[in-house]
This record gives structure tokens, C-alpha cells and sequence, in this order.
């Protein structure tokens, strides 16, 4: 398969070439065109240069959604960097653990994390500290953004070759320490491609960003595959007010809105201006991170009858996306066929195919799949077998290629020797008037070997779950093993930055309870 571009930085550059006038990017009142990022680009690249930053090194990012956040990007790859996009909700030690991991020589950030960057080893770790706003701190190796664009030498592109990393995806650390997956720039064009061609992405099209730039999805989906094309993308800094994402979608005419289940959940619940509804442009929602609830895609269809909900899969290993219901046809339950260009198969515990029909463990293969983890041989021969990716996850296939997920294999149940998915209980439980959210875990059990236990978030306006009515409803719907046998009603699921729940919190917190 042939690429156009070698690295991001080829990449804006032709861009800032073709379209350098156009607007990129839209912040608030600010309009920042492709020429405008080339610039920005090329200025901090010297700054960065001049303090000693060269091929390989890698640059964390430790940003809030930021213009800066792009320029940073290109920047690095300028130098021929590698970029360490970090989630913004860690705290101290889990920073200090990816830096340190990463082995990052940079660090820029926001002023807003500054407390816990400060309280981080960041200072010892890196080189020097770039500070995107107002600094947070003072001393030799803090510097401004401001300070860094006023740079007046410049510095040659160091290339970089289509093969080697450009990012490395540290993983969301839903079952233990975060590992890094190292992406190359062809992972990346691969996924913006196949994505492109799935949702029909034109020039003309504009995007909105608001979920977290450091997430995958939002990197390569929301923000590299709209640069890849041309077209414009409106940047929102803080979720707060939630009124401003959808105030800013009416406003700067956004075509394509990406999101995650949460936000899509409180989108079917909200009781929308009639303006809004009638005004906006969007044609597609697109879904990633996690699995939508039936009852949301309903209530979505019926809400925005000129846009089409287009549910994905993908996980960081794969650069994210894998899989896409498209604008043809969409499957509910569905995450859709393979994006052109990937395999996807549903094999059995040897690595041979199953039925179509059949449950599996779902395996990838194509340009998307990651180099493997940084600093981590075996667990790359573990989850890369002969170009195949083990993405971890159960499901089957249609006759007509649709995958439908089932499960974490990690989250599997075992019962008696049976096979009990958390997933379809959930469905059942997520189904019953009230409830918002639940989650089910394993609870090892001297009987059974294992036992559901299902944690529930129940919806704002409701006081208490009505408990007989839900294990009436669960025995009206499920075989009496996969009735989970405790029910705790929590205040809210632990989930990470993109709206997937930490079911190793609840299962440590399950431990601690005895």
C-alpha cells in the first residue's frame, strides 16, 4: 500500500502548501489556518532543537485541548521526536511512572495540570519542562510556549521514515500498569485512511474535539485524520460548560461529531433547543472506546433523523480503529465489518478460525497493528503472533463480516466450568427502568469456582433502585447462573478519561469489602 506522506511533518507541510490559507483550526473567537500550524510548527521545532532535542527522542505531552497540542505534534516530528501523549486525569506517581517508563527528555504541559506535574519527579526526569499557558513553576528548566514561538532561527527536517514510531499510546490501565504502544507513522496514515474512506471524510467536512487529545481515538481519529485530509476541526478546551460543545457544533457548522458512549447517553437523554435540532449540520456521530447501549441507539436514531449514529471498535494497539458500522448499513449490537485494508478474525484457543456465529477471541492483522510495547519482548511475542494481534476481546462474526463484541477475555466469568459473559448481563440490567450504568465482575466463590456480582449507577432522577423488580426482570431474562448474586448500587462507576469502567477498581474494592 502506498503512502503519501512519509511523517506529520511532510504532512502539514503539504497541507500549509495546498490549503495554507484555510482555517484548521477553530478555538473559541480564534481561526488558525494550516499555514498558521506550519509556522508554529517550524518555530517551536528550533526552540526545541536549540535545547537539544533530537531523532528518537521522545516528548511527552501532558496537555489540556490545546492549539498547542497540535503544534506540538508536528514540531516533534520536524526533529524526527517521538510524541507520549499522557492522560491528563492521572495523578503524580502514575506521571512520574510513564516518564520515567518512556524514558521522555521533554515534558510539555498545561498550567492547569501544573499541581501535578509539580508534585511529579518531572523536574529530575526531563531535560526541561515547555509550559503550554501560563507557567506554573519557575526555575532554569521551565520555559513558555510564548517564549518558544518567538524563536527566530530555524532548523532543518530531520526525516523520518514511514516505519519508524512517531507515537507511543501508553494503554489505559483498565487491568494493571499502562504499557506503551509503539505507533508508526504508517499505523497512524493506515488508520486516518481507512477511517476517511469509511465515514466519507471530504475537505469540506469539520470536526469537533473535545474529548481528551491524548486518547487514541481522539488522536488519530478526531485530530490526524482530519489534518490528513484538510479539513477543519473546532477545538474544545474544557467540557465545562457541556452547553458550549453543542453551542460551538451550531456555531462553526460541525459536520462530524466524535464522542463516546457518556456523552452520547446524556445526548438522547437532553432536551435540545428546538433551534439546535433544526439548525445543525451534523451527518454522523461517530462512536469509539467503548460499547453503546441498545437503548441510546434508539433513542439517538429517533432524536437526529438526518445524522447516522457509525458505532466503531478499535483499541490503542491497533492505532485505534478496526471495525465500523458504515452509512450503507449498520448492525445495532454491531461494531460494524473490518476497515478496508485490515483482516479481522474470530479464532479459537489454537489460532484456527471458528464458525461464522461462533464466539472467539477476536484477532487483527493489517498496517494498523502496533510495533509492539515499549520495553516489553515478551508481552509483544504475547500479543503479536505472526502478525496477528491478540486484541484480547471475544466475540463472532455474521455471515455478512459484522463483528459483534462479547467480551473482555479478561473479564470472563467462569462458573462450574461454564463461560458467563459480564457483558450480557450488563445489556439486561443496563435495559431496567432507572439504571444508567452497571457493571459486572467475577467473585471467587469455594462452590462455583466464580459468581456475578453486578455494581449499578442509576440514573440522576432516581432516589433507590427498585431491587425485587430488577431480580424479577433478570429472571425473565437470564438463566439463573448468570443472576449475579450481590447487587451494589455505587454513586458512579470508576471509569477512565474516555468513559471505559475500571473494573480493577471494582474488583480491588470488592477484595477490600471481604
Amino acid at each position: 500500500m502506498d503512502y503519501k506522506f512519509n511523517n506529520f511533518y511532510e504532512l502539514i507541510s503539504y497541507q500549509a502548501k495546498k490549503r495554507g490559507k484555510k482555517v484548521a483550526l477553530f478555538v473559541d473567537d480564534e481561526k488558525i489556518t494550516y499555514a498558521d500550524i506550519l509556522e508554529a510548527a517550524d518555530k517551536l521545532a528550533a526552540f526545541l532543537a536549540q535545547k537539544g532535542v533530537k531523532k528518537g527522542d521522545k516528548v511527552a505531552f501532558f496537555l489540556r485541548n490545546s492549539p498547542e497540542f497540535v503544534y506540538s505534534i508536528f514540531a516533534a516530528s520536524k526533529l524526527g521526536a517521538i510524541v507520549v501523549p499522557i492522560n491528563t486525569f492521572l495523578k503524580e506517581d502514575e506521571l512520574t511512572y510513564i516518564l520515567e517508563d518512556s524514558g521522555s527528555s521533554v515534558l510539555i504541559a498545561s498550567a492547569v495540570h501544573g499541581k501535578v506535574v509539580n508534585s511529579s519527579k518531572a523536574s529530575s526526569l526531563c531535560q526541561f519542562i515547555l509550559w503550554e499557558d501560563e507557567m506554573s513553576a519557575q526555575g532554569e528548566q521551565h520555559y513558555s510556549f510564548d517564549e518558544a514561538l518567538k524563536t527566530d532561527t530555524s532548523v532543518e527536517h530531520t526525516p523520518s521514515a514511514l516505519e519508524d514510531t512517531a507515537v507511543l499510546i501508553y494503554t489505559s490501565g483498565t487491568t494493571g500498569k499502562p504499557k506503551g504502544a509503539m505507533l508508526s507513522h504508517k499505523n497512524i496514515f493506515s488508520n486516518a485512511r481507512s477511517g476517511q474512506k469509511t465515514i466519507k471524510v471530504k475537505p469540506r467536512d469539520r470536526g469537533i474535539v473535545f474529548l481528551p487529545m491524548f486518547h487514541s481515538f481522539t488522536f488519530t481519529i478526531a485530530i490526524m485524520l482530519p489534518m490528513y485530509v484538510g479539513m477543519s476541526i473546532v477545538i474544545i478546551k474544557s467540557l465545562k460548560p457541556f452547553a458550549n460543545i453543542f453551542k460551538q457544533t451550531l456555531l462553526k457548522r460541525v459536520t462530524l461529531f466524535f464522542g463516546i458512549p457518556d456523552v452520547y447517553n446524556a445526548l438522547a437523554k437532553a432536551k435540545l433547543p428546538w433551534y439546535f435540532m433544526w439548525f445543525n449540520s451534523i451527518r454522523a456521530f461517530i462512536s469509539g472506546a467503548a460499547a453503546l447501549q441498545p437503548k441510546t441507539l434508539d433513542a439517538m436514531a429517533k432524536k437526529f433523523k438526518r445524522a447516522t449514529l457509525l458505532e466503531g471498535y478499535g483499541l490503542s494497539e491497533a492505532s485505534p480503529a478496526v471495525s465500523m458500522n458504515t452509512f450503507r448499513k449498520q448492525k445495532p449490537g454491531s461494531v460494524g465489518t473490518a476497515l478496508e485494508g485490515y483482516e479481522v478474525k474470530i479464532v479459537d484457543e489454537e489460532l484456527s478460525e471458528v464458525d461464522r456465529g461462533a464466539i472467539g477471541d477476536i484477532i487483527v492483522k493489517g498496517d494498523n497493528v502496533m510495533q509492539g510495547y515499549l520495553n516489553r519482548p515478551t508481552a509483544t511475542e504475547e500479543t503479536i503472533i505472526n502478525g496477528w494481534l491478540l486484541t484480547g476481546d471475544v466475540g463472532y462474526m455474521d455471515d455478512e463480516g459484522f463483528i459483534f463484541i462479547v467480551d473482555r477475555k479478561k473479564d470472563l466469568i467462569i462458573s462450574k466450568g461454564i463461560n458467563i459473559y459480564p457483558r450480557e448481563i450488563e445489556e439486561v440490567i443496563d435495559a431496567f427502568q432507572g439504571v444508567a450504568a452497571s457493571a459486572v465482575i467475577g467473585l471467587m466463590d469455594e462452590k462455583n469456582g466464580e459468581v456475578p456480582v453486578a455494581y449499578i449507577e442509576l440514573e440522576e432522577e432516581v432516589d433507590a433502585l427498585d431491587e425485587a423488580g430488577l431480580k424479577k426482570y433478570l429472571k425473565e431474562h437470564l438463566a439463573n447462573y448468570k443472576i449475579p448474586k450481590q447487587i451494589h448500587v455505587i454513586l458512579a462507576l470508576p471509569k477512565n478519561a474516555t468513559g471505559k469502567v475500571l473494573k480493577r477498581v471494582l474488583k480491588e474494592n470488592l477484595r477490600e469489602e471481604g
